[in-house]
Formats: C-alpha cells, structure tokens, sequence
C-alpha cells in the first residue's frame, strides 16, 4: 500500500522496521504530515542502520532525518542531537543529520559542534556555526571563519559571533543588513549594534514589509539612543 494511503497509526509502525524500498516513502510522508508521534519511530529507523553510510549515504537515514526537520519541535531536536552524540549517522549522511540539527536548534556537545567547526565540508561548516551556544571556546574558530573561501561559512560564523555579543562581527554584519538582510542577521546584530546597524535595521524596517517585524523588535531591543528616535519615527507607518 503506497504510504500516503496508510492511516497515521499504520505509517507510523511500518517506519522503524522498513527496508530500502519503502523506508524513505514512509518517512518523507511522516514528514509531508509533520506527524510529531512519528519522531520515536523516525529516530529508531535511523538507530537500526547504525554503522551503515561510511561511503555513500543511507537513504532511510537521509528521508527520517530531513522527516524530522520538517516535523520540527523538542522531541525532534532531541531525537536528532541523540543520533548524533550516538555515531547513528556518519559518513555523507551527517551533512543532513547536521542541518537537520541547525534546523531544529539542537542541544549538541560542544565537542561534536566544535569539531565539525574545522570540518573539510563547508556546507557542514557553516551549518555548524548555527548549532554553536554561548561557548567561549568556539569563538576563535569562528573569527577564523569571518576569513572563510565560502560565503556561506563567513555569513554563519558572523551569525554566530553576533549572537554571542561579539562586536568583532559587526563589520559584516552591517554587510549583510545592507545587501542581503535576513531575519537571522538582524537577530544577530541586535546584541552588538552601533548607530550606524541602528539606522538600517530602520531603513528596512520603512522598506522591507518581510522584515519589518523582527526588525522592529530588534530596535525595540537595543539600548541606544538613536534605536529610541526612530522607532518614534517609524510610528505605525506602514512598510514600503
């Protein structure tokens, strides 16, 4: 029976034990129905093909891991941060168990994050930089990564350093709020901003309806003078 014909209690027994064939079908469905009651069966598929994937990756593993993406929430994020502390997932793989952890802001070793920090995948890389918490140790690792060959790599690790209220990102993060302003970079300015972040996090407030909420609250946020002005400005004028 094709999985999106199974009831959720049936797609949900027939994950854990499902084979190549039909393994990934029933897991994208779980996923496609962000069935939160199947994050036990989707991480206990994941557990039995343990040792598996070291040259080319597990393609039940892949589809259960990006399932618990898309269901999102604390059971998944916790499901996915055991995998990882457990080695359920290693070889090409672990670059979709660690965006899945980016995704859902798992709680991981720091050991394990600091570690994919030198990772020779920048795709890795800088998912990584999305997984680091408040750990002093990480960030010269993440100064290093502002100088990274991949965009990607500098955007997180400036992110990242912002978040942890490092001024040294602020450069590049007003970089980023002037030529590709996103919600994560002006979350992450929000704890380091000068008058001149300020000013463009007001500037795309008055231009930019997508984002003129959370920069708003970011403005809201920073203790400046000039934050205060022209959130008085802005008023209840409308985006754009």
């Amino acid at each position: 029976m094709p999985p999106g014909d199974l009831d959720d209690a049936d797609l949900i027994a027939a994950i854990p034990g499902a084979d190549l064939v039909e393994g990934p079908g029933l897991a994208r469905e779980a996923g496609h129905r962000q069935l939160a009651a199947a994050v036990p069966a989707l991480e206990a598929l994941c557990r039995r093909l343990t040792g598996f994937g070291v040259d080319r990756a597990v393609p039940e593993q892949v589809a259960a891991l990006e399932a618990l993406a898309s269901i999102g929430g604390p059971e998944a994020a916790r499901a996915v941060a055991r995998l990882i502390a457990a080695g359920a997932v290693q070889g090409p793989t672990l670059k979709t168990a660690v965006s899945a952890a980016a995704r859902l802001c798992s709680d991981l070793p720091s050991g394990i994050v600091l570690e994919w920090l030198h990772h020779a995948d920048p795709t890795i890389r800088a998912d990584a930089c999305w997984c680091v918490r408040v750990w002093p140790e990480a960030v010269p690792r993440l100064l290093d990564l502002l100088a990274d060959p991949n965009r990607n790599v500098r955007i997180a690790a400036a992110c990242a350093l912002g978040r942890l209220g490092r001024r040294e990102a602020l450069a590049d993060l007003r970089d980023l709020l002037r030529r590709a302003p996103s919600v994560e970079a002006i979350d992450a300015v929000t704890a380091v901003a000068d008058e001149d972040a300020v000013v463009l996090l007001a500037r795309i407030a008055r231009t930019r309806p997508d984002l003129a909420l959370p920069a708003r609250d970011a403005l809201e946020a920073i203790d400046h003078p000039r934050a205060a002005q022209l959130l008085e400005s802005l008023g209840e004028a409308t985006p754009g």
